[in-house]
């Protein structure tokens, strides 16, 4: 084993030294630049294991931002919309266009049809009562053992589609269709309350036929009287409770008979 490590060392040791290589530098009529990109390289990166002191060693960059967060560059353009976390953000159900206390007034709207009518909130295009009115309404009808869903959105939509062609020609803003569908889906709800009765007893008589006139003059008389204050036709409440008081004895028919 001993032999062995004498000729290891004797294998790597070596007696080239950097003066050596100086001495070739002047001796063998080398170029002077080469030999000065030489000494210049060897002093600024020296060699693996050497003593440097800490004064000649570079700076690096400290990072001064946090985790997360990076550091502020005044050459960086600034991001255009960003919003930092969701306290800014509206709510889901603002952006979905539901608002219950604009629901439960035009509700109580329908209810009472003396009550006067808010055109702002009235010509606003919200589905979300008509959609459940007219789910309640094909409910109760199934309870009364009548499957009629398919004729309540049918006839939902022609009348939806006939009262707003009415609707421009009768008024100088015009009208939507959101707005329209709107109005007399709300307006459904007494219907909803004849429906119901009819689960109870039989509509098939003098005081049930009275009971879905009652009914459908109070259909149209709220449903006219929504449409008079959003589209400012004072004077024309009786002329658009015609047409509304046809279309809500159909859904009458289907819930007496």
């Amino acid at each position: 084993m001993s032999s062995f490590e004498q000729f290891q060392f004797d294998f790597y040791q070596s007696n080239y030294t950097i003066e050596d290589q100086e001495e070739g530098c002047n001796s063998y009529g080398s170029d002077k630049s080469l030999c000065e990109s030489r000494k210049s390289q060897t002093e600024k990166h020296p060699a693996p294991g050497a003593f440097v002191p800490s004064d000649m060693l570079p700076s690096p960059q400290s990072y001064t931002g946090q985790i997360l967060q990076p550091a502020y560059s005044p050459h960086t353009p600034p991001q255009l919309g960003y919003v930092d976390g969701f306290d800014e953000e509206p709510p889901l159900l603002e952006e979905l266009g539901i608002n219950f206390e604009h629901i439960w007034q035009k509700t109580l709207t329908v209810l009472n049809p003396m009550k006067p009518a808010d055109g702002s909130i009235m010509n606003e295009t919200d589905l979300t009562g008509p959609m459940v009115f007219c789910l309640a309404l094909g409910a109760t009808l199934l309870m009364a053992g009548k499957v009629h869903f398919g004729y309540v959105y049918g006839m939902s939509a022609m009348g939806c589609l006939a009262m707003h062609a009415l609707l421009n020609l009768m008024s100088i803003s015009g009208v939507s269709h959101g707005c329209v569908a709107s109005v007399l889906g709300y307006c459904l709800l007494p219907m909803v309350i004849l429906s119901s009765c009819a689960v109870v007893f039989s509509l098939q008589g003098i005081p049930g036929t009275v009971f879905a006139l009652f009914i459908i003059g109070w259909c149209s008389l709220s449903a006219s009287k929504i449409f008079t204050s959003a589209l400012a036709m004072e004077g024309q409440q009786l002329l658009i409770a015609y047409p509304c008081a046809l279309l809500y004895g159909l859904f009458a028919l289907l819930t007496v008979f």
